[in-house]
């Protein structure tokens, strides 16, 4: 899993490209459910817990069905993410429910999502992780149950600040043994653990 270093309860103020009013609850709910009994409750990334209660993460959703929305909606996060403080907004989570079902089209994506922010000379400055219901490891099978690390209710394009990560990592004795540790607990917990966790999408 790709492990960010906080997390913020949603602000769901209208935004340029965000989902309507009836979609946009229901998107950032179900996501904000996930975060707080899977990666929080798994603890499957260790710095989550402690930087959500300083409300530092902003969820935000997108009803983009094609690339183009998508990062517009990407660079309008971006450049809010940049404008604020890291005490007031230090990472975003950009939900984007109409995205690509096909794990690996969300993928190039991703990597579109990416090269705007070298484009605009950021490479450094923010990271881009990503989740998708369908994720997958290159070396694992698409049912491996390990693949849920990464696994979300909706594809998710998250924005982080690189200092905030180096701050995060440094602070973990074993930063490495996160995956693995990862790995362990979702073989500890298996398929009808995590369903039982009532982490997917309500949509």
């Amino acid at each position: 899993m790709t492990c960010s270093t906080s997390w913020r309860s949603a602000s769901w103020g209208r935004k340029a490209g965000l989902s309507d009013a009836a979609a946009a609850p229901a998107v950032l709910a179900d996501t904000r459910r996930w975060l707080e009994r899977a990666v929080i409750g798994l603890n499957l990334c260790p710095f989550a817990k402690a930087v959500a209660v300083k409300d530092q993460v902003h969820f935000a959703a997108s009803e983009a069905h094609d690339l183009v929305g998508a990062l517009d909606a990407f660079a309008h996060e971006l450049d809010d993410l940049l404008a604020r403080p890291a005490a007031e907004r230090d990472t975003t989570l950009l939900v984007l429910p109409h995205a690509p079902l096909d794990f690996l089209s969300f993928d190039a994506w991703a990597r579109k999502a990416e090269r705007l922010v070298r484009k605009r000379g950021l490479e450094g400055v923010v990271q881009v992780a990503h989740f998708h219901p369908a994720f997958q490891f290159a070396d694992a099978e698409a049912d491996d149950i390990t693949n849920f690390t990464n696994r979300a209710p909706y594809p998710i394009l998250h924005l982080l600040r690189e200092d905030s990560v180096a701050r995060a990592v440094a602070a973990i004795q074993d930063a490495a043994a996160i995956y693995e540790a990862n790995q362990h607990t979702l073989r500890r917990l298996g398929p009808a653990g995590w369903a039982a966790l009532g982490v997917g999408a309500s949509r």
